[in-house]
């Protein structure tokens, strides 16, 4: 999976390589999904949820240029997967998920693996996580029509955020990073990931 979709695909930090290595992606499906755990697509959890496919999973994490030394926050936990590899490569992450059922089942999964520098909170991703801020880096796993104010804000001095910013359908990965001056915007490739749900980000259908 590493050599064949990620680093052929141009991804060649490598401790990101690394992470994607050691995290088993089949141990965050269901049995019958598991067969296609290594395939380079997305895969349904549960819950009108999906885990993002491993080339998306490894560039956004690239796109951080984690050290290990940053405090993370992720916006939708799903089944832990993106967790687990950011917790491989960054001292601490907290991640926020709004379905009760998957944050447990990350939980559980997290534990399973032994990845003890990962917190799952269940609640309204789109507010972030105001008493644990600021962050060195934020990583938004749904869609959102434009990039909430108070991720923005709870980004650290250099710290980097991605999101897939767009329509419900299609969006494009956005990478802003905290200059002295404000905000530096990058958009990046097209993305499809599920929708944002809360106060910032799009309400429920």
């Amino acid at each position: 999976m590493v050599r064949d979709q990620i680093e052929s695909r141009g991804i060649s930090d490598p401790r990101v390589l690394e992470a994607m290595r050691a995290v088993p992606r089949h141990r965050f499906l269901a049995d019958d999904a598991r067969a296609s755990a290594y395939d380079d697509t997305p895969l349904p959890i549960g819950s009108h949820q999906t885990i993002s496919q491993p080339y998306i999973v490894a560039y956004m994490t690239a796109a951080l240029e984690l050290q290990g030394r940053e405090k993370v926050l992720e916006i939708g936990t799903g089944s832990g997967y993106q967790t687990s590899v950011l917790a491989c490569l960054s001292r601490a992450v907290y991640s926020v998920e709004r379905i009760p059922e998957l944050a447990n089942r990350a939980r559980e999964n997290l534990r399973e693996l032994e990845i003890d520098n990962a917190e799952v909170i269940v609640g309204d991703g789109s507010v972030g996580l105001p008493d644990k801020a600021p962050f060195d880096a934020i990583l938004v796993t749904a869609g959102t029509p434009i990039l909430p104010d108070p991720l923005l804000e709870q980004l650290a001095p250099s710290g980097r955020l991605i999101a897939p910013v767009g329509g419900r359908g299609v969006q494009e990965l956005e990478l802003c990073t905290r200059i002295p001056s404000g905000i530096e915007r990058r958009r990046m490739i097209s993305v499809v990931f599920v929708p944002l749900i809360g106060k910032y980000g799009w309400e429920k259908e």
